[in-house]
């Protein structure tokens, strides 16, 4: 009886599913091809006027971007055939619904509806050195009213492509490398750096204004130990080192690359008009191995880092004109001793893509080593003159101290947010007072004229005559990366 009762109970069922699938073929069936002649062509829309894409480095094709196409009367519409203008010369791709033909043929869109297009290009190489301009359209054909089309923009560019021919085992990382061959350095094309890229032994790397530099996923500029990195740019047309992917939210997205690692033994180093963003570590800078600095560094904006943006291992940096923002643990960490000098900078940390417990500035004059031993390396000096050390949290400033060893730490005319009771540490500096950034959201660090920042500095401290944005220093100064322009008031 249970059986019977069971058949009984899925015949019902299926009879139920023959007869919805019925219904709705009787519905698709009962839309006639006089139906799609009526209503007009401007019944069909798009969600953007034109497809625009980021600039698109030659061979190495684009993210896909879509776009939606509406059918906005009170008829259906049927598209005979929606391809690219170019047809199969076409530099772009495309993907109707999920159709990937070349060309996709009897799209219907409902009374109402809309359907999806996805879209990516792909450049060939030319000799071309600056940005050329790749154009082309998507074409629907419509059932008793024509044609109508969409624009696709791109700019493509030339490149100089790193890819890696080597490995090497760093720590447990099998480490996937190329060689710089910095004699033979081209000037005139952006690079893209896949994997990482040495700087070797007795090698120096030449930048000036208008260099490129562009990194995928896990990238790093290595410069090895013996040789050097110099930078030497304008404030107005700065050395760029930057992200692979520019388009959409990634062109302010931190962690896309590794970052810049003078390592230990690296010499002379020097970056002079520099923009270096979106990476882990902006620049990590090991122990110094000779009388000059590890690294020299003026004029550069360092942002948008998942860890820190300056990351010192007892080195010796001297900074100038610096401004180091939004970073996940901190803006500086200067670590395991060392000598730092950083002048007339701002390190303004509001990062807000997960919640930071670290304050921006941090230092130490120890470590515990792999077999659990304390491990003590002098700080020397770390002095900040005419420094802004601001952020979004109550403690902006870390001072791990050992004091079986050296913790020589100075702040002079600086505008700080900390709680630390060190007093003697701060000369003429002002504690916890907002400095008035112009717009953190915009990420505009000039201060606003009711600032403390203004007129606070000391010229006593002014290694340069001029501010991050090109303005001259008053006598006396303002604190930070940057001089209040009055004229702009």
């Amino acid at each position: 009886m249970k059986t019977n009762e069971r058949k009984i109970n899925i015949s019902i069922l299926l009879m139920a599913v023959f007869v919805a699938v019925s219904a709705m073929m009787s519905i698709t069936s009962c839309v006639k091809e006089e139906d799609y002649l009526e209503g007009r062509i401007d019944d069909l829309s798009f969600s953007v006027d034109t497809l625009r894409f980021d600039t698109i480095f030659t061979t190495i094709g684009s993210t896909t971007q879509s776009f939606k196409v509406y059918n906005r009367g009170t008829s259906p519409m049927l598209l005979t055939n929606v391809t690219l203008r170019g047809g199969s010369a076409s530099r772009y791709r495309i993907n109707v619904d999920g159709d990937t033909s070349l060309v996709a043929t009897d799209v219907a869109i409902a009374a109402g509806d809309s359907i999806f297009i996805f879209v990516r290009v792909n450049i060939n190489p030319n000799l071309l050195s600056e940005p050329f301009l790749v154009e082309d359209a998507v074409v629907f054909s419509i059932v008793g009213k024509g044609k109508t089309e969409l624009p696709l923009m791109a700019y493509g560019r030339n490149a100089v492509y790193h890819i890696p021919n080597r490995s090497i085992m760093i720590g447990d990382e099998l480490c996937h490398y190329s060689v710089i061959n910095c004699s033979e350095w081209d000037h005139t094309k952006p690079h893209v750096v896949l994997g990482y890229a040495v700087v070797d032994e007795d090698s120096v790397l030449n930048l000036s204004s208008g260099a490129e530099l562009y990194f995928s996923n896990n990238a790093c500029l290595w410069v090895y130990a013996g040789g050097t990195l110099h930078v030497d740019a304008t404030l107005n047309n700065p050395v760029v080192f930057t992200s692979f992917r520019r388009d959409g939210h990634y062109a302010a997205l931190p962690g896309q690359w590794q970052g810049i690692w003078l390592s230990a033994g690296s010499k002379d180093n020097y970056i002079k008009g520099a923009v270096i963003e979106n990476a882990v570590v902006g620049l990590l800078v090991d122990t110094v191995v000779n009388a000059n600095p590890t690294l020299t560094i003026l004029d550069t904006k360092v942002r948008n880092m998942t860890v820190a943006g300056i990351y010192g291992q007892g080195a010796r940096i001297d900074g100038e004109n610096l401004l180091v923002t939004n970073c996940g643990t901190a803006t500086l960490a200067l670590t395991l001793g060392g000598d730092y000098r950083f002048g007339n900078s701002t390190m303004a940390n509001y990062w807000n893509y997960t919640s930071r417990r670290s304050p921006s500035v941090v230092m130490s004059n120890w470590y515990e080593d792999i077999n659990g031993q304390i491990q003590l390396r002098p700080l020397m000096r770390a002095e900040f003159n005419n420094c802004i050390i601001y952020g979004s949290m109550d403690e902006e400033l870390a001072l791990d101290c050992n004091d079986m060893v050296e913790f020589n730490c100075r702040f002079n005319n600086c505008l700080v947010r900390t709680r630390t009771e060190w007093s003697y540490m701060f000369s003429n500096s002002i504690i916890n007072k907002d400095p008035l950034f112009k717009s953190i959201d915009d990420e505009d660090y000039q201060v606003d004229t009711h600032s403390l920042a203004v007129n606070n500095g000391s010229y006593t401290y002014i290694v340069l005559p001029y501010d991050l944005a090109g303005n001259m220093r008053s006598n006396p100064p303002t604190i930070g990366a940057y001089e209040l322009n009055i004229t702009s008031e």
